[in-house]
């Protein structure tokens, strides 16, 4: 049994020394000299061979939506490749349906450009822009969310459709790793020359230790955008929003959105937090929008303390508790994974449409 176990052991590490030689080889070694990338069929561009298609994509200031630092995790940069791709790469297949990998659908991550490679992206990515802006005020909400607002400097404006997101681009700080992080813009869209993001602190995580640890006012940042199908309907269906924590970004976008544009449908906002200490911008929002909008705002606290007088539980029982016109209505959804499952399945208990349910995962 002991010798079994050894021998596991030994061809265990030989394979990881294996691969690591392999990488090692492919990155200080192999030569694949000048690849040329064609783009729509009408575009080329030539780049030196061996490094991720997202990469060469970037160095030519063409964006894809990314948030794993090239691990091929978040499975965002899913980019068409017509020819020169080479085999599926394990590590793309979790985050490939049927239909796309019969469309040849590709993580531009995982995917090395070692010969002339033909890819497809969408017009909407070719019209993403980089953008240099000004840190101009950073403002704590919570104990683990801020509120960053950026000027535009080059460009000095942006369009974007609310609910859509950006990239901020978090540089290398102590070694660290160069990464973009998606966010939801959070401002009102009429402001063009200014961008303001939500962030809630990850611990450990790299972008928002940049953010909440080294990024100060007045320091030069690189964001990419808009990104996104998040958005509001074009419709007069009674509207309920349900978000928890940084998720209340696009919804505060889209409020700003709908009073600039006298917007008449009714919204009920459920806003879901932990403690009283997870609540931020409940009295803001009442003061914008309940006399310019119909619009009403329900703090929900799961686990209340000091006498909190309000809606208590889960956001999901507050919306059971208290939504009559389900099946009239729509439901726009932001957070995290598991509060946004919940929510659908409450939801559609009630008697709401599938269909009418939109949501941006915050994962």
């Amino acid at each position: 049994m002991l010798t079994t176990l050894l021998s596991v052991t030994i061809i265990s590490a030989f394979g990881a020394l294996l691969a690591g030689i392999i990488v090692l080889a492919d990155k200080f070694i192999a030569n694949y000299g000048e690849c040329t990338i064609t783009l729509n069929k009408d575009t080329q561009f030539n780049i030196n061979g061996g490094i991720p298609l997202l990469e060469a994509l970037v160095q030519q200031k063409i964006f894809i939506p990314s948030a794993c630092g090239g691990k091929g995790t978040c499975g965002y940069c899913k980019v068409k490749v017509i020819e020169g791709a080479g085999p599926l790469l394990p590590t793309e297949e979790p985050s490939l349906d049927k239909k796309e990998l019969e469309n040849s659908i590709r993580l531009s991550c995982q995917v090395k450009v070692r010969n002339n490679i033909d890819i497809f992206i969408p017009e909407e990515l070719l019209s993403v822009k980089e953008y240099i802006c000004t840190c101009a005020d950073i403002k704590d909400l919570t104990y683990d969310i801020k509120q960053f607002r950026f000027k535009l400097e080059n460009p000095q404006t942006i369009e974007y459709v609310p609910g859509q997101y950006v990239q901020l681009f978090a540089p290398s700080i102590n070694g660290s790793e160069e990464v973009y992080r998606a966010y939801s813009i959070s401002s009102d869209p009429a402001d063009k020359g200014y961008i303001e993001l939500i962030i809630r602190l990850v611990p450990d995580g790299i972008c928002t230790t940049y953010c909440f640890e080294h990024l100060k006012v007045g320091d030069t940042v690189k964001l990419n955008g808009p990104y996104g199908e998040f958005r509001l309907a074009d419709t007069s269906a009674p509207i309920l929003f349900i978000a928890g924590g940084s998720g209340m970004a696009p919804i505060k976008c889209i409020l700003h959105h709908m009073k600039n544009t006298k917007n008449s449908r009714e919204a009920v906002y459920f806003f879901g937090g932990n403690t009283e200490r997870d609540l931020f911008l409940i009295d803001e929002l009442k003061k914008e929008f309940e006399s310019s909008l119909k619009f009403k705002i329900v703090p929900v606290v799961a686990t209340p303390q000091n006498g909190y007088i309000g809606e208590k539980g889960f956001v999901t029982h507050a919306v059971e508790r208290s939504v009559k016109n389900a099946p009239q209505a729509e439901a726009y959804l932001c957070g995290s994974p598991g509060m946004i499952d919940a929510c659908i399945s409450v939801l559609t208990k009630l008697g709401m449409d599938v269909s009418k349910v939109y949501y941006d995962k915050f994962s």
